[in-house]
């Protein structure tokens, strides 16, 4: 069996699993499971608001995704998505409310101010890594607080005078689309959604067409090996978590300039950057896959907020199905010790 298709059978059945154990707690508790899984499809994706909803927060899922995926190739573990986002989101903002162009310009330039803000903040890690072997999981983990308290220093002390949020961005940086709003019942998707699937295209090509991309692989599966054959790796530690700000500092863009419009304090350093992880690892890792494990995401935290109305469930219960949904992706070799005795006894 190949790694895609075994990478395809643990996701699923990560999924599978999450939603059958889930389905006993709920039941374990006096709830019904199929009232409850029937609200959270509805609350996701039962109306075009509730799609519109899903929609947007796909978008920075797939970003992040990306972000996570584009460093683990050469065998990093990016853990500090949170504050490149942050970064990202404060950086396209300020760009946002700052300059006053056309919108053609405006609008790219702020969403590039905003990835570029995200690989600034994944450039320390990586030369740290690159060049004085500091684990990235340790350092990227503490900037992620740093952003978290620079992130809220910029909006007290110097994009407002005091407040808790920064002014609103002009009409030329934003990704916002009356035509999308109409037809989702005035949801706050936005245009932001093209951006993360032609992003979604260009990874990919980057991953497997290209050859800085086949060197982040052999990089990452023996550093010495590909330092013998010639590559630098150092340079590609650096452009790899480069990459890997870039996107989640998008991410972050999405946010300012489409979903908010603005940039508000934040109370703490977990969001869309931590579970951004679970989605890359549920997606195998691969842009296709980030996609498709993009949306359950997105449709699970959106679904669950209508669960407590239309079934009367806690929506506490959908984060415990979140919950082991990752358990099962990041326990594995549970999945894979299964699938080795089912197929030994298919041989027998």
């Amino acid at each position: 069996m190949t790694n895609r298709w075994q990478g395809l059978i643990i996701s699923v059945s990560s999924i599978v699993l999450g939603l059958l154990i889930g389905a006993i707690i709920m039941l374990a508790f006096g709830y019904d499971p199929i009232a409850g899984y029937s609200a959270l499809a509805y609350g996701a994706f039962g109306n075009s608001y509730y799609l519109g909803e899903t929609l947007r927060l796909t978008t920075p899922y797939i970003l992040v995704g990306l972000a996570i995926a584009v460093a683990y190739k050469m065998n990093m573990f990016n853990i500090g998505a949170q504050g490149q986002l942050l970064m990202g989101w404060i950086g396209a903002v300020w760009a946002g409310t700052l300059f006053d162009l056309p919108k053609f310009i405006h609008l790219p330039l702020a969403i590039l101010i905003g990835g570029l803000c995200g690989a600034l903040w994944a450039f320390v890690p990586g030369l740290l890594k690159a060049y004085l072997k500091v684990n990235e999981v340790i350092i990227t983990i503490m900037m992620n607080y740093i952003a978290l308290y620079v992130f809220n220093w910029l909006i007290h002390g110097v994009f407002s005078d005091g407040k808790d949020q920064t002014d609103v961005i002009k009409e030329t940086a934003s990704l916002k689309s009356p035509f999308l709003e109409d037809i989702t019942q005035f949801s706050t998707l936005h245009w932001g959604l093209i951006i993360s699937l032609v992003l979604v295209v260009i990874i990919w090509i980057f991953m497997k067409k290209t050859t800085t991309g086949y060197e982040f692989e052999a990089i990452g599966y023996n550093e010495n090996a590909a330092h013998y054959a010639g590559m630098n790796v150092r340079r590609n530690i650096i452009l790899a978590m480069l990459i890997s700000g870039f996107l989640a500092g998008m991410a972050g863009a999405m946010e300012g300039l489409g979903t908010f419009g603005f940039a508000f304090t934040q109370g703490s350093v977990s969001g869309i950057g931590f579970d951004g992880i679970a989605v890359a690892l549920l997606g195998a890792l691969s842009p296709i896959g980030i996609l498709f494990s993009s949306f359950l995401f997105a449709a699970l935290n959106i679904g669950k907020t209508t669960i407590s109305v239309e079934a009367g469930i806690p929506n506490e219960l959908v984060n415990i199905v979140i919950a082991l949904i990752i358990f099962f992706v990041a326990a594995s070799y549970i999945i894979q010790w299964a699938m080795e005795k089912l197929s030994k006894k298919g041989g027998r």
